[in-house]
């Protein structure tokens, strides 16, 4: 069996650094919000090209501490509205409603599964304040033309890229620096996991970093001393060191997953099956690999018999979802069309050259 990802044998390479930052930790004594974390957020911050980084409890507190951060700032009040993809995973809206906010979701360009630019101009409204693009599956928002359109009409722009650690763009710009802040999330899944929960805020904005890392900490600066509303939500002094040792390894595990899918492109042929758009370049890093079948539970059905794992990322689009029922008279074809069809494919850097060879003859004689 192929599994779809094998989470202990890609975390069992790094078991002898794990053990001894583990047993570090035990004999420090400290296990919150202390050099550990410290370390891993200057880590994180340089690597992503940011002066500043907060490390979190998880990728949605991420999203609403900066949320909540913009709210203190007096440059988000409750009400305003926030631009949203519409096929986005269902904790990119949470964060928004939890924060008072009002998620206006825009309709997906079909090729590349983000924003269709003219659309999304077209929704802006004088209570739209933000621009939230979501690196989906791990590949850039169109940065460049949000970015424009974010300056044309005064708007924030709040990078969800709990998908896309170490993408870049053509500037060399990674994922993180690309907007006024970002949100990551390090569930055990992400190409940058932990072996629990985590999650990161990137900003150049020093006043906003100083109030996200107040927000995640009971709104306090100084211990029993809380400057505004908070709430708990730390990065674990442990899970930050394991992350310092995955860190470290990120960009080539990146590049594994980006020669597994140049193969997949190039030698999978089947008309049955329409592939990702991909450009080549440094602006992907195929958090997953994900194609279109029209008739989904048949081809998970095929690859399973060939022993060969698959998930769906996602089936239901967020204004499909119970939890949001005042979503619900909402219509977007093309949205809906990709939740139907998507299908991801084991991609990750350990799957080993006869494995890609079973899947890509797997997916040829479909």
């Amino acid at each position: 069996m192929i599994p779809f990802l094998d989470l202990q044998k890609i975390n069992a390479r790094f078991e002898d650094q794990f053990n001894q930052v583990f047993q570090e930790f035990l004999d420090s004594g400290w296990y919150i919000l202390g050099e550990r974390v410290d370390t891993f957020e200057k880590e994180f911050g340089a690597y992503c090209g940011t002066d500043h980084c907060v490390g979190t409890g998880n990728g949605l507190d991420a999203l609403r501490c900066i949320l909540e951060g913009y709210k203190q700032l007096d440059k988000l009040k409750l009400g305003d509205e926030v631009l949203v993809a519409s096929n986005t995973f269902i904790a990119t809206i949470l964060a928004i409603e939890q924060a008072g906010l009002v998620p206006v979701l825009s309709e997906t360009e079909p090729e590349h599964y983000n924003f269709d630019l003219h659309n999304l101009e077209d929704q802006i409204s004088p209570k739209t304040k933000v621009i939230m693009p979501v690196h989906l599956y791990g590949k850039l928002a169109p940065m460049a033309g949000i970015n424009q359109i974010a300056e044309r009409h005064d708007l924030l722009v709040i990078e969800d890229a709990a998908q896309a650690h170490g993408a870049m763009d053509p500037q060399g710009r990674r994922a993180g620096n690309l907007g006024d802040a970002a949100a990551f999330s390090f569930y055990p899944v992400k190409n940058l996991g932990a072996l629990g929960d985590g999650g990161a805020i990137t900003t150049n904005d020093s006043e906003l970093a100083e109030i996200v890392a107040q927000i995640r900490n009971y709104g306090a600066s100084t211990k029993y001393v809380n400057e505004v509303p908070g709430f708990n939500s730390r990065l674990d002094e442990i899970q930050a060191a394991l992350l310092s040792c995955k860190l470290k390894r990120l960009d080539a595990d990146n590049e594994k997953r980006r020669e597994i899918a140049r193969r997949y492109l190039s030698e999978v042929n089947n008309e049955k099956i329409d592939l990702p758009a991909y450009d080549g370049g440094l602006n992907h890093v195929f958090h997953l690999f994900v194609v279109r079948v029209r008739d989904r539970d048949h081809f998970r059905d095929y690859l399973k018999e060939k022993e060969i794992g698959t998930l769906v990322h996602y089936p239901v689009p967020p204004h499909r979802q119970g939890a949001f029922p005042h979503l619900a008279h909402l219509s977007f074809p093309v949205s809906e069309q990709i939740h139907d069809e998507v299908v991801s494919i084991p991609i990750n850097p350990i799957l080993e050259t006869d494995q890609i060879n079973r899947i890509i003859n797997a997916l040829n004689n479909y």
